[in-house]
């Protein structure tokens, strides 16, 4: 188990933007990896009205299950290594194993025996070190939806912030109001849901 501060800018991109970053940042499409997030909350959306997400990251042949939480300087994630037999268990009824994320979703007040699998979100990704920080380029693909983003992540956010604005101003890309993937993912599914 571990826990850490995360502190990130976020932009959305145009494919042309994004292929455009791909190529000023001589990426090869070997650097691009492929990460899936599969999210989970209660049918009612309580981690969501919580303003908490709890997904399960398969990379590169290890699951990882975090749960996000805000706090003042940014998301405090609470991480926790599972194995697949685990994760199986999380893909069929919905339980997560005991660790520290199950310990603090009960603290959240929410049963973790209600959970259930809502679907997940593909996202190829290159990752590489920017300046004061790291930079992400990310083709998300969820819901029969696609969309692309960059990510900015740093330790200290108004140097960070500075740096962002300046790269988004030097490609002439225009700042856009940003949610995180699981908001996107999660407004998404209420929308199809209550479409249904």
């Amino acid at each position: 188990m571990s826990q850490q501060l995360e502190i990130e800018f976020k932009n959305m991109l145009t494919n042309q933007e994004y292929l455009q970053l791909l190529q000023e940042f001589s990426i090869d499409t070997n650097d691009i990896y492929t990460q899936i997030n599969y999210y989970l909350d209660t049918q009612d959306f309580s981690l969501m009205q919580a303003k908490s997400a709890l997904r399960v990251r398969e990379k590169n042949g290890y699951y990882t299950l975090t749960l996000k939480q805000p706090v003042k300087a940014g998301v405090l994630e609470t991480n926790q290594r599972i194995s697949i037999e685990e994760f199986d268990v999380i893909k069929k009824i919905g339980r997560i194993p005991n660790g520290a994320v199950n310990e603090v979703i009960k603290q959240i007040g929410i049963a973790t025996d209600s959970l259930t699998l809502l679907g997940n979100l593909k996202t190829n990704r290159v990752s590489f070190p920017y300046k004061e920080g790291k930079l992400f380029l990310d083709h998300s693909m969820y819901l029969n939806k696609e969309d692309f983003e960059l990510e900015y992540e740093v330790e200290d956010r108004e140097i960070g912030n500075s740096l962002f604005l300046a790269l988004l101003n030097s490609y002439h890309i225009p700042v856009r109001n940003t949610d995180n993937k699981i908001i996107r993912f999660f407004t998404e599914k209420k929308k199809q849901q209550s479409s249904i």
